[in-house]
């Protein structure tokens, strides 16, 4: 059984998915709450699941943050556009306490290193097809695996540490596939080739997966969108080292997205979900702070950044 005490810090569609995992493996999870927390600390955590239902009628819940004890692990499983919240809603933290972010795009990590100096930032990228559908209720759809990175503040690869391993392994045992990548900042790049244009394209199109794919004109865009982005991340990444392979991002890996998406259920995009329910959308973190990079760098993003104008005018 793993020494580590883990805290989830927005218990939605992946926050809520992971944390049940790890405590049904026999973690000790703590849960943070707002609108869900009567519900959850009264009737526990539901996931319905393509891996395998899970139950878990009692949890521990919390709506107060200084009424945790303190934590080993911190799984920020919030919207980045939540971010500026982090520092009232820390639980207490152990020495040597690690942050974990679940989040996407890029340009938020400085920010989370600043709000929570005591801490070892980690990123989680989550490639899965989840759903909040109620109070404590969760449909996992597809997918699930985790791809785990340290944060480096000069964006160069880190190597692997025993906190990262332990981590790992603790996922591994909530049958929760996960691997372990020295270089979170290209890795962050790689998940952009995806979440760039079907998160925003879903909103200004109003559109499923399925529905994007469908459309041969669409189509084209997406992949020119995945261009731009694979194009604009290897160049950051000759403009902050020496080449590597290790770092080059192939075109091919747009071609492989692309394939993955034709085989996956239809699914509502996380930022399609913000937008129906009238949320803020993390259009900084997916295309803004993207489309800025690349300027940086001289590389030119016309689809991304007119696609990044009409995300913003909405």
């Amino acid at each position: 059984m793993s020494a580590k005490r883990y805290a989830i810090i927005g218990t939605g569609a992946i926050g809520g998915y992971y944390g049940a995992r790890l405590q049904q493996s026999g973690c000790d999870v703590h849960f943070l709450l707002r609108g869900d927390y009567d519900h959850v600390k009264e009737n526990g955590l539901v996931v319905e699941s393509v891996d395998g239902d899970i139950s878990l009628t009692q949890v521990n819940a919390y709506n107060n943050p200084a009424d945790m004890p303190p934590m080993d692990v911190v799984v920020v499983a919030l919207k980045t556009t939540q971010n500026h919240h982090l520092k009232q809603i820390m639980p207490p933290l152990n020495d040597g306490a690690i942050v974990l972010t679940f989040h996407i795009g890029l340009g938020f990590d400085k920010e989370i290193a600043q709000l929570v100096p005591s801490a070892h930032i980690m990123g989680g990228l989550c490639f899965i097809c989840s759903n909040k559908v109620g109070p404590g209720h969760i449909r996992h759809l597809d997918y699930g695996k985790i791809q785990l990175g340290a944060y480096s503040a000069t964006n160069q690869p880190r190597g692997l540490t025993a906190a990262m391993v332990d981590i790992a392994n603790d996922f591994r045992g909530a049958d929760i596939p996960i691997n372990v990548t020295d270089d979170l900042f290209m890795a962050r790049w790689r998940k952009l080739v995806w979440n760039v244009p079907y998160n925003g394209l879903s909103v200004v199109l109003d559109a499923t997966t399925e529905e994007l794919m469908a459309d041969e004109a669409i189509q084209t865009q997406i992949l020119t969108l995945m261009t731009e982005v694979i194009t604009a991340a290897n160049t950051w990444a000759g403009h902050i080292g020496e080449a590597s392979a290790d770092r080059h991002i192939p075109m091919t890996w747009a071609t492989e997205m692309f394939e993955a998406t034709t085989r996956m259920k239809p699914y509502r995009t996380s930022m399609k979900i913000d937008f129906d329910q009238g949320r803020p959308l993390e259009v900084e973190a997916i295309l803004g702070n993207p489309v800025r990079a690349a300027a940086e760098v001289g590389v030119a993003v016309p689809e991304m950044e007119r696609l990044y104008a009409q995300l913003k005018a909405l």
